[in-house]
C-alpha cells in the first residue's frame, strides 16, 4: 500500500513539473509571437507614414526583454537537475546540524 502511495506522489510531482515546464515554454512562445506581430505592425505603420525609422526603438527594447525571457526560460528548464542537487545538498547540511 505504501509503495502505491509513493508512486502516486511521484506521479503527481512529475505531473506538476511537466505542467510548469510546458507553461514556461508556452509563455515564451506567446511572448515571441506577440513580439513579431506587434513589431511587424509597427514596421508597417512606419513604412506607410514615412519619416525616420522610429520603430527600431520598441523593436530593440522589447527584443532585449524577449531575449532575457528566453534565457531565463531555457536556463531554468536546463537547470532543474542543478537546483535539485543544490536542494539535496542543503537539506543534508540542515540534517547534520540537528
Amino acid at each position: 500500500m505504501e509503495a502505491n502511495s509513493k508512486d502516486a506522489d511521484a506521479e503527481r510531482q512529475l505531473e506538476r513539473r511537466a505542467r510548469r515546464r510546458v507553461g514556461m515554454k508556452i509563455g515564451f512562445t506567446i511572448h515571441a509571437l506577440v513580439y513579431v506581430l506587434v513589431n511587424g505592425g509597427l514596421y508597417a505603420i512606419n513604412e506607410v507614414t514615412g519619416g525616420p525609422r522610429w520603430m527600431i526603438f520598441p523593436l530593440l527594447g522589447w527584443g532585449l526583454g524577449l531575449a532575457i525571457h528566453g534565457i531565463v526560460t531555457f536556463v531554468s528548464l536546463q537547470g532543474e537537475g542543478w537546483r535539485d542537487r543544490m536542494l539535496e545538498s542543503e537539506k543534508e547540511r540542515l540534517r547534520r546540524r540537528r
